[in-house]
């Protein structure tokens, strides 16, 4: 997106308290959604499979490497955010200066997605969807590039998929 898209969305998200709330909410809930039910999940697994098994051992770990991993690609790279670049207010209060690449919420939400996938296809096909909107609201609230997000799913598709269903 070029810089008139990310200010008219701005623009958009804020012009009613409407629709203000709807992003902040969107913004603030999907991914609080994904952080209630992986925890609920592991604890389900410990407790039925115990802590040595497999199944636990991957939905745990896994998403954990891409969580330090993904931090340290942001570190290293500090990329500027939209609001940045552009100079504008974002639809949803962010301070925080750089460290956009790639998106953190974008690369757990899609690891944790492909967890609940290894363990059960259903489940994990709604988290997938949920893990798509998350990375849309990233964009849409003015807090990320289209590339932040992009890297961030591509990041826990490409380590998550051989790490979950090959090893």
């Amino acid at each position: 997106m070029k810089e008139e898209q990310y200010k008219f969305l701005s623009e958009f998200f804020t012009a009613t308290k409407s629709r203000s709330n709807t992003i902040k909410a969107l913004h603030d809930i999907l991914p609080a959604i994904m952080m209630v039910f992986y925890p609920l999940q592991l604890i389900y697994l410990l407790v039925t499979d115990g802590f040595k098994n497999e199944v636990f051992l991957k939905a745990t770990f896994i998403p954990l490497f891409v969580l330090i991993l993904v931090t340290v690609i942001r570190y290293i790279v500090n990329a500027k955010r939209p609001y940045e670049v552009y100079d504008y207010t974002p639809a949803v209060k962010k301070d925080t200066k750089g460290k956009s690449f790639p998106s953190r919420h974008t690369a757990s939400a899609f690891i944790i997605a492909l967890a609940f996938l290894y363990i059960d296809t259903k489940i994990g096909v709604v988290m997938l969807f949920l893990a798509v909107a998350i990375a849309i609201t990233r964009v849409l609230s003015g807090v990320h590039f289209i590339r932040d997000v992009i890297g961030g799913a591509l990041i826990s598709l490409i380590i998550g998929f051989p790490c979950f269903f090959l090893i």
